[in-house]
């Protein structure tokens, strides 16, 4: 061994950075650096500019619902390539893919719970299945949902977030348009009380159908809501539209919907409304609910009638 040898190296090389995720994010509207676990223990919105970021389909049914009360229905229906689409690839896989991704077999799911010990059927969209789009099963689930609901004589409170009708079910998916819309005027008529949630998107088809028939209709702060997204309509009328044009607040202030809630408040405020709907009072009044502006607009001094767009 010569005098200036060694058997081991002293200094350490490293070849390869080691990327580890230290769970700080940086928030997509305000920018501000913020912990995953606070805002996951924040329902997940942003602690600094409360931003709403999505749910899933079980994050949004646990949040409002008691807990241990959800019974899922109807979920034994399941989606088929009725027309053999494909486009960059067949509806078939498209499926497969967003079965993974959703851990979910279709867009929707129903069933039935209660809410601060108010019987209620619910269900929920989930954008993490295809963008929440409503095809054949979406909408028959729905129907039966409210089915079961006037069946029952259950309130029926439904959570939005969809990109609209699914493309790939062409003219089969327009149609749950009509035949949602129908079963929800049999609901009216028997007087129960239906309570929609608007949630970022609600777009096409779905807005323009059951979202937007409900006797009470909650949007989340923030929250896009239309039939077509601002770029398409300002590039068909070749206009710009009003700032803040298709978000909740500019709904609010037109009268499309009847009230702004932040998540946090959204199960407390739904029970204050069952409440008054049924003549039940709220079985818990500890928490102070966040009032939005204007919770009833004056369109609810009249009957309103539920119909198909």
């Amino acid at each position: 061994m010569g005098l200036f040898s060694r058997d081991k190296q002293k200094i350490k090389i490293q070849t390869t950075k080691k990327d580890g995720y230290s769970g700080w994010l940086k928030c997509t509207h305000c920018s501000e650096l913020i912990h995953a676990n606070e805002l996951q223990q924040n329902h997940n919105c942003c602690p600094k500019c409360d931003y709403h970021y999505r749910l899933s389909v079980d994050e949004r049914l646990k949040s409002l619902t008691d807990p241990d009360t959800f019974q899922e229905l109807f979920n034994d229906i399941h989606p088929i390539d009725s027309l053999n689409f494909t486009d960059t690839e067949s509806y078939v896989r498209r499926l497969e893919n967003a079965k993974e991704k959703s851990g979910h077999s279709e867009a929707v799911t129903v069933g039935v719970c209660q809410i601060f010990k108010h019987p209620v059927a619910i269900g929920a969209l989930d954008f993490n299945f295809m963008g929440g789009s409503m095809g054949s099963v979406v909408g028959e689930r729905l129907t039966r949902l409210i089915e079961h609901a006037l069946s029952h004589r259950l309130p029926l409170v439904l959570i939005s977030t969809s990109g609209g009708a699914r493309m790939q079910e062409s003219i089969l998916s327009l149609m749950q348009m009509a035949k949602t819309s129908a079963a929800l005027a049999k609901l009216h008529e028997a007087k129960i009380p239906y309570v929609s949630i608007l949630t970022n998107p609600t777009t096409g088809g779905v807005t323009a159908s059951f979202a937007s028939l409900g006797d009470i209709i909650i949007a989340e702060p923030n929250a896009l809501v239309g039939f077509a997204g601002p770029r398409v309509i300002e590039q068909t009328i070749g206009q710009q539209l009003p700032p803040g044009a298709q978000k909740s607040e500019f709904l609010l202030n037109h009268g499309m919907i009847d009230c702004i809630v932040n998540r946090r408040d959204l199960k407390e405020k739904i029970t204050e409304f069952l409440g008054y709907f049924t003549g039940n009072p709220p079985q818990n009044n500890d928490k102070k609910i966040d009032e939005s502006p204007a919770p009833i607009t004056k369109k609810h001094s009249k009957e309103r009638t539920p119909h198909a767009s």
